[in-house]
């Protein structure tokens, strides 16, 4: 099973040009993530974004055990764009799933 959590973020952090922008799905309400997270971003390209750092879908795997080695309850927030599929999302989940880590879907307000 999934859990799907709509949130959006409403504070970037960082320097704004290393942001990969991904035009988000729309939600009326939103919750913000408190604790540690991992970012997966998706371009409209499909390049994959671990933390601002791309890698290719075949290491998509690996990398992200790798990313949540030594926090305690992971969450991944993924960031894909709208045009994406719904396959290119449940691509990303199995992932989560097969591993138990907690996947979220950022998404921005109307």
């Amino acid at each position: 099973m999934f859990f799907l959590l709509l949130f959006f973020f409403d504070h970037f952090h960082g320097n704004q040009s290393n942001v990969i922008k991904v035009l988000l799905p729309k939600s009326k309400s939103g919750q913000t993530l408190n604790k540690q997270s991992i970012s997966l971003t998706v371009t409209s390209t499909k390049q994959y974004f671990i933390n601002q750092h791309e890698v290719p879908f075949a290491r998509l795997e690996q990398e992200l055990l790798k990313a949540c080695q030594g926090i305690t309850e992971p969450t991944i927030v993924l960031h894909l764009p709208k045009n994406l599929t719904i396959q290119d999302l449940v691509d990303v989940m199995q992932i989560g799933a097969k591993h138990k880590v907690k996947m979220v879907l950022a998404t921005s307000t109307k």
